[in-house]
């Protein structure tokens, strides 16, 4: 059982703790309304997928509403080795990257809220909003125990235990420990999705219902047997699947009621899809032997069956607009990464424009009320990048291909854009190493300062600091390195 670190010993933990170090932000003066925080994470969201969506939604000229956001910086993606906390890893994943964002220290990859090698749970943000009567929502178009979202509630060094019957056997790739541990039967604080509901998130929206039909397991011969859903019933949860009673729950949940809406078995499905048989899938150069054709993008018939993350996003922000002490809404547009792993290219620009959206519901809110922030960035960089359709060296005598998987994506203006993917010659794509962007808006951006380029870690001290956290301190200079 992972033990809590004290506030007062956090820094000390790590070398990679650096808040002092990094000098993101700073209030400068302090707004009657109570503060609310709305943090928007593309996963995968580097500026090649910001490039690729713009060009593709409004020409290589247009604007999204991303590109309105008054304020723009660089944020540094910091990864340590598991047995080596104090040596860098140059590429993260989603799991060591949120960890940073939500709890200001730096670990390794496939850790939730537990620091590299000494294993420690680390408070992260929503615990900490919690303690000063914060209200707290996530918002994901994932699995809401999908590594991202999890970070800002759970704390577990292996990001695929994420029900009960996931504490069993092997996990993927087999390079992270197994759950077992974690178990509350073995004095763990069990799966993700069982933290998620131990948690006490006022608003949860996402996918992931079929992480919460495992049954809970039974802590004594005489316990009735039940599913994680009743048990999110019993401690207080408003529980729905069926995304059309959105369409009324504004109306009928009170503001003290918690809301768990799981949409989808898992992540839910993507705006866009390609015309082509596979979807718009890269094709490989030298496997095809032939230039790949290019192919339109289409709307995908399943998406009409789920809310849209601006859908979920408005449904939090009603629910959450009330807390008369602020709140902290993280807001997840997933699949730009899980798109980009299967190189479809119309899924991550959809996923892009869904954030895209959810940043303009986000503005609306912060127009009517005051002292509210809003940052948008990403956990790390993916495979995309566009390239020349016809290359340079095209009239030459070689033979010219883009290496790795090249696709062609016709745009609405009847261009054809190509998006390379070359980080692996396996089923999946891998993330890169690139630092993400971070844009900033709202009411309350006035009371703030930001450096023009800061750590992943930094982010937290930003949302502490606004929110009025207490965050640690250390008198070991060293320590702050």
């Amino acid at each position: 059982m992972n033990k809590p670190v004290s506030l007062s010993g956090l820094v000390g933990l790590l070398v990679t703790v650096i808040l002092a170090a990094c000098q993101p932000l700073s209030p400068t003066h302090q707004s009657a309304s109570p503060p609310n925080i709305i943090l928007i994470i593309g996963d995968g969201m580097d500026d090649h997928q910001l490039t690729i969506a713009r060009n593709y939604a409004v020409g290589y000229q247009g604007q999204l509403t991303l590109d309105t956001l008054p304020q723009r910086r660089a944020v540094k993606v910091l990864t340590v080795g598991e047995t080596s906390p104090h040596k860098p890893v140059f590429v993260a994943d989603s799991a060591n990257s949120a960890t940073a964002i939500a709890t200001g220290v730096v670990t390794s990859r496939g850790r939730i809220g537990t620091t590299a090698g000494s294993d420690e749970d680390i408070p992260n943000l929503i615990e900490l909003a919690h303690q000063v009567g914060i209200k707290t929502g996530i918002v994901t178009t994932a699995s809401v125990t999908d590594a991202t979202p999890a970070a800002f509630y759970a704390h577990i060094r292996n990001r695929f235990c994420q029900s009960p019957s996931r504490l069993q056997g092997e996990t993927p790739w087999g390079q992270y420990p197994s759950c077992e541990y974690e178990s509350k039967a073995n004095g763990g604080s069990g799966s993700i999705a069982e933290q998620l509901i131990d948690s006490g998130v006022d608003i949860t929206l996402g996918g992931g219902l079929n992480y919460f039909q495992d049954s809970v397991p039974e802590q004594s011969s005489t316990a009735t047997q039940q599913t994680l859903l009743q048990e999110a019933e019993d401690v207080g949860y408003r529980v729905v699947t069926e995304w059309q009673q959105l369409k009324t729950i504004n109306a009928q949940i009170r503001d003290s009621e918690k809301l768990l809406g799981l949409f989808a078995p898992s992540t839910l499905p993507v705006k866009l899809i390609g015309d082509n048989p596979e979807q718009g899938v890269a094709q490989q150069a030298e496997a095809r032997g032939q230039e790949a054709a290019p192919f339109h993008c289409i709307p995908n018939p399943a998406f009409k069956d789920v809310p849209s993350l601006k859908t979920l996003t408005d449904t939090a922000l009603n629910h959450l607009q009330n807390s008369p002490n602020g709140f902290f809404l993280m807001i997840e547009s997933a699949s730009i990464d899980k798109q980009s792993h299967l190189r479809r290219p119309c899924g991550h620009i959809g996923e892009t424009l869904q954030l895209d959206e959810a940043v303009a519901s986000a503005q609306a809110f912060a127009e009517t009320n005051p002292n509210t922030l809003i940052l948008v960035t990403a956990d790390h960089g993916q495979a995309a990048q566009l390239v020349p359709d016809i290359s340079l060296f095209a009239a030459s005598n070689q033979s010219i291909y883009s290496p790795g998987h090249s696709a062609r994506v016709i745009t609405p203006s009847g261009d054809v854009m190509r998006i390379n993917y070359a980080t692996s010659n396996v089923e999946l794509e891998e993330h890169t190493g690139v630092q993400v962007p971070l844009l900033v808006g709202g009411s309350a951006i006035n009371q703030v300062e930001i450096q023009p380029v800061l750590a992943q870690p930094a982010l937290y001290e930003v949302m502490a600091a606004f929110m009025g956290i207490e965050m640690p301190s250390t008198n070991d200079e060293e320590d702050k390195k």
